[in-house]
């Protein structure tokens, strides 16, 4: 009778038990090939919670699932260009970020802290930074003119091209070519860079767009002589090139430098996962294994000591002066922004 009674009791309890919770998930959403795969397995392995990657190839597509596919929901968070931060801030598709909850932050470079796209880093906190600049063959062009002209100006193409399918850097290109700012807002500027990037892409060199790490794949392949592309993905190239032959410019007119952020979407399910994510890709450890994986630079201070001597003192990865001197970074251009999708669309569509 006793055992009978004890059973019950426990059944009892048993069927009053809350079930247990689901593993916690985190969703991220990220450029391909800009994330050291054993970084989200050690995060799950330390924390519990699992890391689900999502990958995009360009801002566009990346602003249209948040925007109209209802990614703001859907991911915890993303990485964006700095200069979508302004736009998704007003677009009220991310959220602020609790700054209490990442400590690590501490780490970043101080240049990386209050920038001008996100005073006080209401919203975001720097992951990787860069620059756009040209990856070319350098055994077919031993001579090559580090200018955008050899894109530009036909009587000075020297070999088979592949342009950037991302808006503001391949018209930023043929901004800085004709002496513009990359950020200009001045509707004839802007038109005269696009009929620049048509006449390219219809040039009888040009080997189209390629968004990602599509350019520097058709040079490494040999389907084209050179590519518009970011400088991370130009020293994979260098590195993985056994021949050698493969080197990377800024051209001389200047051109753009970046700096990708960490944002949480507006109505990310799991939140708590995103903060502890950012702060374990603060950590200086993990920053140091981030980028010498993804081979850009870092904007964690606290990492370089932890980085190659060769990496640090690589000017693909780390511009010298001169060269920094004639980069700009993007900044939102606000109502301007709708003649840059025309001049864009205008491009691609003929």
């Amino acid at each position: 009778m006793h055992l009978l009674c004890l059973l019950c009791l426990l059944l009892l309890a048993s069927c009053g038990k809350a079930p247990a919770p689901p593993p916690a998930e985190l969703n991220l959403y990220i450029w391909s090939e800009y994330l050291d795969p054993q970084i989200p397995a050690d995060f799950t392995a330390k924390t519990g919670v699992k890391v689900n990657v999502s990958m995009y190839e360009s801002s566009e597509e990346m602003l249209a699932k948040l925007q109209h596919a209802g990614g703001a929901g859907q991911y915890d968070l993303a990485v964006v260009s700095n200069m979508l931060v302004p736009t998704l801030v007003h677009l009220k598709l991310i959220q602020a970020l609790d700054q209490g909850r990442i400590p690590n932050r501490e780490n970043l470079d101080p240049l990386f802290l209050d920038p001008a796209y996100d005073q006080g880093n209401r919203h975001s906190l720097a992951y990787q930074w860069g620059t756009v600049g040209l990856l070319y063959n350098q055994a077919k062009l031993p001579d090559l003119e580090p200018s955008w002209a050899v894109l530009f100006d036909p009587a000075r193409q020297r070999g088979s091209f592949v342009l950037i399918d991302e808006m503001r850097d391949q018209l930023g290109a043929a901004l800085r070519f004709l002496g513009y700012s990359a950020n200009t807002t001045d509707p004839g500027e802007l038109r005269r860079a696009g009929q620049l990037v048509l006449a390219a892409k219809k040039s009888p060199r040009s080997r189209g767009f390629e968004g990602g790490v599509g350019g520097k794949s058709k040079v490494v392949a040999g389907l084209a002589d050179l590519a518009v592309v970011w400088s991370g993905d130009a020293l994979k190239a260098i590195e993985e090139d056994p021949k050698g032959e493969l080197a990377y410019v800024v051209p001389q007119e200047g051109s753009i430098v970046w700096a990708d952020a960490m944002v949480i979407p507006a109505r990310a399910p799991n939140p708590g996962a995103a903060h502890q994510f950012i702060n374990y890709l603060l950590d200086a450890q993990v920053g140091a294994q981030l980028s010498r994986y993804t081979r850009y630079a870092s904007p964690n201070q606290a990492a370089r000591p932890l980085l190659p001597k060769e990496d640090l003192e690589n000017p693909v990865l780390y511009p010298p002066a001169e060269v920094r001197s004639h980069l700009e970074y993007q900044r939102e251009v606000g109502e301007a922004a709708r003649l840059y999708d025309e001049v864009w669309t205008e491009v691609k569509s003929r």
